[in-house]
């Protein structure tokens, strides 16, 4: 149920708690809390059994499209690329073109590792009657960097 609750934020919980609420009442707070998760896990168990009971065999055919909507619901941008627009190939996001056999995704013993970018120095300030700001000088291949630009 609190699945993505982890124990940094049940001790942040538990300090407001015990700063709103203060060391005397924290108990029985808590005690009532668990206690209304617990009858609400309960009312919700009977209801889907009642609910299994009454559709009977039918329920397996409700609960089939539920599933695949579960599926739905955990699938990521990636993955619905790949499944819909790639028909599963997911080469172009791993990097194995050629090699069917090679797994699909990064090797966990080598991290990818990102090119070396190139250094840019700065260059000359252009004069007023120069050309306009940004625009490669007269000769050179690269437009000029300004530093404080950036």
């Amino acid at each position: 149920m609190f699945g993505n609750l982890g124990w940094g934020e049940v001790l942040v919980l538990l300090v407001i708690g015990l700063v709103v609420l203060g060391p005397e009442r924290l108990p029985g707070a808590i005690r009532w809390t668990t206690g209304a998760l617990r009858q609400a896990r309960e009312y919700l168990h009977n209801a889907s059994a009642q609910i299994r009971e009454d559709l009977g065999p039918e329920f397996d055919d409700l609960a089939q499209p539920l599933g695949e909507l579960n599926k739905l619901r955990g699938m990521s941008p990636r993955a619905a690329i790949t499944k819909h627009l790639l028909d599963g190939d997911d080469s172009i996001f791993t990097g194995n073109f050629g090699d069917p056999a090679a797994p699909s995704g990064p090797s966990p013993a080598v991290p990818p590792v990102a090119p070396a970018a190139p250094e840019i120095t700065p260059g000359p300030v252009a004069p007023a009657a120069g050309p306009a700001a940004g625009a490669p000088e007269s000769g050179s291949a690269a437009p000029r960097f300004d530093p404080d630009a950036t």
